[in-house]
């Protein structure tokens, strides 16, 4: 069926609006008509080929839509249901069955390499098109994912699509992965999208000092509003590690980095307490060093760890986030702001300025 899509041709070059070929479901599969998608760091970063997934390519990993056709043996979902689409996992790897899909040992063959994991693709355009990143490429009309990288929802799919990345990414991080007690200290350094999720879900559990880190005002600002007890500016502080501790007395209990930003990380590490653990989620160019004082990490018996996916089991854990939601305890959509698909663009010059949080592109 012939559809519309975004096309990355050029590294650091603006999207292209094409119609392109895109096959029927094969075994597995299932083809679902694009709704809405959000924008994520990663998609731009890919763009930029901070992670070089062969040109040309369409990108887009936080789909939303309607279910068209199902492929040979797909039983989860069926024609009509509303679907949430997130990341592929094999299912059947060591890290899939202990219940951690997002470390899946074919992660990157079934989310970033350009192709299904044998390599074929199921879009076809102008040259030697790429798809199936994060077995989605939802910045398009539609899309074939598979049956594990679908959650079926009954909601308003305009603005769930991030709960497939960013949001999961966040929030995971703090609900999945670091588990503060009631209480407990945490700071976040970048409220973007990753950030404000990982604070609100901070704010769930019961943190009582959450501190947000940021460069730009209307964020601290909406970082306030959503649950944070102070907030650092860091355009203005010279200091952010001794203002952590005038904050907290030793330093946060956790501390998440959403930045990427080396000099970021390392003052993330350093504004914890003893014993305090760091989770850097930031996506940044491969080949990225992170360089801490190793005394200081040693004498403070201080932890530093990666997380993907926020650790999630998306069919358990996008539910989870939209019930929070209805409940009114995990306000997302006030982190959105809509663009139709064709003004793609003006949604990255957006994001990457800071004057958009969360861009969702409007496909219906």
């Amino acid at each position: 069926m012939q559809i519309t899509a975004a096309v990355v041709r050029e590294a650091e070059k603006p999207f292209l609006m094409e119609q392109i070929e895109l096959d029927n479901p094969r075994a597995g599969e299932v083809l679902v008509e694009v709704h809405a998608s959000g924008m994520c760091h990663t998609d731009i970063g890919v763009r930029n080929q901070w992670m070089p997934i062969p040109l040309p390519l369409v990108l887009g990993h936080e789909g939303a839509g309607i279910v068209k056709a199902v492929g040979e043996g797909v039983t989860k979902v069926a024609p009509g249901d509303k679907v949430v689409m997130t990341f592929d996992s094999c299912g059947t790897c060591l890290m899939c069955g202990r219940g951690l899909p997002s470390y899946c040992v074919e992660f990157a063959l079934r989310n970033t390499s350009g192709g299904r994991p044998d390599g074929t693709n199921a879009i076809h355009g102008e040259g030697d098109l790429h798809g199936s990143f994060f077995s989605q490429s939802s910045f398009a009309t539609h899309a074939i994912a598979t049956a594990r990288n679908v959650v079926k929802v009954d909601v308003d799919l305009s603005i769930v699509g991030p709960l497939g990345c960013g949001i999961q990414t966040g929030a995971g991080t703090v609900l999945n992965r670091l588990r503060p007690p009631a209480g407990s200290s945490l700071i976040v350094f970048g409220v973007g999208a990753v950030g404000l999720s990982a604070l609100m879900a901070a704010k769930v559990v019961g943190c009582t000092t959450i501190i947000a880190v940021d460069r730009v005002p209307a964020r601290l600002e909406l970082a306030s509003e959503l649950g944070a007890t102070h907030t650092i500016d860091a355009s203005t502080t010279a200091d952010i590690v001794s203002a952590v501790k005038e904050i907290t007395g030793l330093g946060a209990d956790y501390a998440v980095d959403t930045t990427a930003v080396t000099s970021v990380v390392r003052q993330a590490v350093s504004a914890l307490a003893p014993m305090g653990t760091c989770a850097i989620l930031g996506f940044g160019p491969m080949g990225t060093d992170v360089s801490v004082d190793m005394i200081d990490l040693l004498m403070n018996g201080r932890t530093i760890v990666g997380v993907t996916e926020g650790d999630a089991r998306p069919d358990e854990f996008i539910p989870r986030l939209i019930d929070l939601h209805k409940r009114g305890l995990f306000p997302f959509e006030r982190m959105i702001d809509f663009y139709e698909f064709d003004d793609i663009n003006r949604a990255v010059d957006d994001a990457e300025s800071g004057r958009t949080i969360k861009p969702i592109l409007k496909m219906v």
